[in-house]
């Protein structure tokens, strides 16, 4: 399932791993205080989109078309492709929730992730909130 790191944890969550590039304010500096090491049990940074691209969305430069095109293009490189099968491997075996600051799936690339997941592992079944 994916979720919003700031969502309160439920049983169903299982294991919490977090997408994030960072556990900041939006100045990309300022630690957000309502993040703390229990709102989370890993830290996957390597499916974090690449700042550049996070930036360009957030200052409006770039359609959401756009963004979810390049951060798809990311996630086909080597080094996130086989970080992805290895979770859909873990995730056949136990349930996890992928974590990001944005409140809804619709515009936020948790869903991205698990929709990538779902192509490349077929028998997962996948929540999106």
């Amino acid at each position: 399932r994916t979720k919003c790191i700031l969502a309160n944890p439920s049983p169903e969550d299982w294991k919490r791993i977090s997408v994030m590039s960072r556990h900041t304010l939006s100045d990309g500096k300022t630690p957000d205080s309502r993040i703390t090491p229990d709102s989370f049990d890993m830290h996957l940074v390597w499916l974090a989109p690449r700042p550049k691209l996070v930036w360009a969305y957030y200052r409006e430069e770039i359609s959401w078309k756009w963004y979810q095109r390049e951060f798809l293009a990311f996630l086909n490189e080597n080094p996130q492709l086989k970080l992805l099968r290895e979770i859909i491997s873990l995730a056949l075996v136990e349930n996890m929730t992928l974590l990001c600051i944005e409140p809804s799936p619709e515009k936020c690339h948790r869903r991205l992730i698990a929709q990538k997941c779902l192509e490349l592992g077929k028998n997962l079944q996948i929540n999106i909130e």
